[in-house]
């Protein structure tokens, strides 16, 4: 029987405070509208996570039966690329992931909404089918679509847009503009997190067949598209906190723009794709930062 230990790593710990990020805000910006709710928040949080692992460990099984996990790539060995997990055991915790998030789901939704507001839930249930469809579809499959350079999309559509303001619509039981701004930032920040493992992995994913965006666009170019998305990133922040200022307080979430401009000056300056790796972890961690700062900072 595979150890416990084995398991955390294919969940790959690491990468789930960046997936709550969105659910921080918007709950905070219900709380400031007076629409929070502690139950909706709990279930939030884990159906999150859940999706979050199920997407871990379908990339696993994914880039591990394709082979894209291999010896040529500079990232942490994967569960079973190493052998230490098989096919058939990852297969059937995928599944048993999927019946997870299904169970959280339906939690979710009937806090959220119970007996009413219908159309609302159904739209939740269609979103969940999707966001599953999708984590499992992301390298798992002939047309996964994570080896046809579509995976910033649905990075920046489900890490930003449905994260903040879907998390929102579940407090309030509807749309409020609040939310664009945030949502956006979450997405981008979420989307060059990506952009930041497929440059570092570039060189095998070429070898793999693997096209991410990344790969299409080439080492030099990519960099700029990195750049890019941060600064677009840093300007909606700033834009959210000027439309909605109320306090100075409001705008303690400047500070996360510290280690994005030195991660920029970092990654200007790395020549080795072994470099990219160990900022993967600090941008991640900032955008968690900022979103607590700035979802808390609208609160004072």
């Amino acid at each position: 029987m595979t150890n416990i230990a084995t398991w955390v790593s294919a969940m790959r710990l690491r990468t789930l405070p960046l997936s709550i990020s969105g659910i921080i805000i918007g709950s905070c910006l219900a709380e400031y509208n007076g629409v929070f709710d502690t139950r909706i928040f709990i279930f939030a949080i884990l159906t999150t996570l859940s999706y979050q692992i199920l997407s871990n460990l379908a990339n696993d099984y994914g880039d591990g039966v394709k082979g894209t996990d291999n010896d040529q790539r500079i990232g942490p060995t994967r569960a079973l690329q190493s052998g230490a997990i098989t096919k058939e055991e990852l297969f059937k915790a995928i599944r048993i992931n999927i019946l997870i998030c299904i169970a959280l789901t339906v939690g979710l939704i009937y806090f959220s909404f119970k007996a009413k507001h219908f159309f609302l839930a159904l739209l939740f249930f269609i979103i969940a089918g999707i966001a599953i469809k999708s984590a499992i579809k992301y390298t798992i499959g002939e047309s996964a679509y994570g080896y046809k350079g579509k995976g910033d999309i649905y990075v920046f559509l489900f890490f930003g847009l449905v994260s903040v303001i879907g998390s929102y619509v579940l407090y309030a039981k509807q749309l409020d503009h609040v939310t664009i701004l945030p949502a956006i930032t979450i997405g981008l920040l979420s989307t060059a997190v990506l952009n930041l493992n497929n440059m570092r992995d570039i060189q095998s994913d070429v070898s793999a067949n693997k096209i991410t965006l990344a790969v299409k666009l080439g080492a030099e170019k990519a960099k700029k598209y990195h750049f890019s998305l941060i600064i677009s990133a840093i300007i909606m922040s700033f834009l959210f906190g000027i439309f909605y200022f109320t306090s100075p307080f409001n705008l303690i979430f400047f500070i996360a723009y510290i280690p994005l401009v030195l991660h920029l000056k970092k990654i200007k300056s790395v020549t080795n794709p072994k470099d990219f790796d160990p900022e993967l972890k600090k941008l991640a961690l900032t955008t968690v930062l900022l979103s607590v700062l700035l979802g808390v900072g609208h609160l004072l």
